[in-house]
């Protein structure tokens, strides 16, 4: 694939990038960094990318996505001291009256770069000294994979299941976890690739608000047989705040995408299955299904006596004549393969005892959805 064009001027409200060089692959890595009114966090963003152990080329591309804090002035006023140490910065924005979202100002950040690997790094997170060196000879053994890296939750004990998992899954679980609600197994905030496979999975989602880029690009990522790997290694100050665009996501849009795929990549290649979970979640996982792929349900599965003495789960919601009966039976008289509609860490280690129990392989014979 042809690189698109660098950026040099797209209309009035957007100027052309300030700094740079011209040729693809001038820099070894380019750090893209979007931006939105992120003034606050910037000096300790930028400070730590001064700090960078790395010893090959680096750049900077920023694309400053209609701030209306003084975010521009911020990132003006490091400039020379990131030159000094040898990292040359681009910079570029437009001023509409609304910002046209991450996956648009990410998609600039790098048309305007020539760094032949990207780091994506958010305004508000913080690198630590290492991250671009590991992530970067993790990228040359793996040019077709996005590579990611432990992480550090600020503030100390937000979303401990969630920082739990991102660091604690294991290398098959990168690709057996990614339709789970958590999103992308190599969180978007800590990824590292090369231009090419950007430029074979890419661009990102334009959509602005509301849209999830980053899960839409995961799962192309993944069509297009690309892998994942993960530095075992805190590289990154991971901050989560209210101002997040993550919040602008409803799970309702998530959700949707993680069917999909889920339909698409497993439950296609599979004759019939079990639900494990007759609860809430299950039942509208199989609400959500194709109408070929409900039919593929052989059963719920549960440990809990009061639904499986009901004995069946009848979906009142159905076309069809009679409305389909699904038998709800105990998990040890049911039969894989399994989706299991059961939150990970939630129910401390029973859930994970009773699949050890059966003898039962992740990727094979079971895949998580929650």
């Amino acid at each position: 694939m042809n690189p698109p064009k660098r950026l040099r001027s797209t209309g009035d409200e957007e100027e052309p990038p300030t700094g740079g060089k011209e040729e693809w692959g001038a820099v070894d890595v380019s750090i893209v960094m979007p931006m939105y009114n992120a003034s606050c966090w910037l000096d300790e963003c930028l400070q730590a990318i001064l700090h960078q152990d790395y010893t090959g080329t680096m750049e900077l591309s920023v694309f400053d996505d209609a701030s209306t804090d003084d975010s521009r002035t911020v990132v003006e006023g490091w400039k020379e001291r990131l030159e000094e140490r040898g990292v040359s910065v681009v910079i570029s924005g437009h001023n509409s009256s609304q910002p046209r979202g991450v996956g648009y100002a990410k998609n600039k950040a790098v048309s305007q770069s020539c760094g032949q690997y990207l780091c994506f790094q958010d305004a508000d997170d913080v690198m630590l000294p290492q991250r671009v060196g590991l992530q970067y000879d993790a990228s040359v053994l793996h040019p077709h994979s996005l590579i990611g890296c432990q992480v550090q939750r600020v503030p100390e004990g937000s979303t401990e299941r969630y920082t739990r998992w991102i660091n604690m899954i294991s290398q098959d679980q990168l690709l057996t976890q990614v339709y789970t609600s958590h999103g992308p197994t190599v969180v978007m905030p800590t990824w590292f690739c090369s231009r090419n496979w950007y430029l074979k999975v890419g661009p990102f989602d334009e959509g602005g608000k509301g849209v999830p880029e980053d899960l839409i690009f995961f799962y192309q990522s993944l069509r297009q047989g690309g892998g994942m790997a993960r530095v075992d290694q805190c590289l990154l100050v991971y901050r989560y705040h209210e101002k997040a665009t993550t919040h602008s996501v409803t799970e309702e849009t998530i959700w949707k995408l993680r069917v999909d795929f889920l339909q698409e990549k497993v439950l296609s290649q599979w004759e019939s299955f079990t639900i494990w979970n007759a609860g809430k979640q299950g039942r509208k996982l199989y609400r959500s299904l194709s109408p070929t792929n409900q039919k593929k349900v052989k059963a719920f599965c549960d440990v809990d006596e009061n639904k499986i003495q009901k004995g069946f789960y009848t979906y009142e919601d159905s076309e069809q004549r009679p409305k389909p009966k699904v038998p709800v039976l105990h998990y040890k008289d049911a039969s894989a393969p399994f989706i299991i509609c059961v939150k990970l860490d939630m129910t401390g280690g029973v859930l994970e005892e009773n699949l050890n129990s059966l003898q039962l392989k992740e990727g094979t014979d079971y895949y998580h959805f929650n």
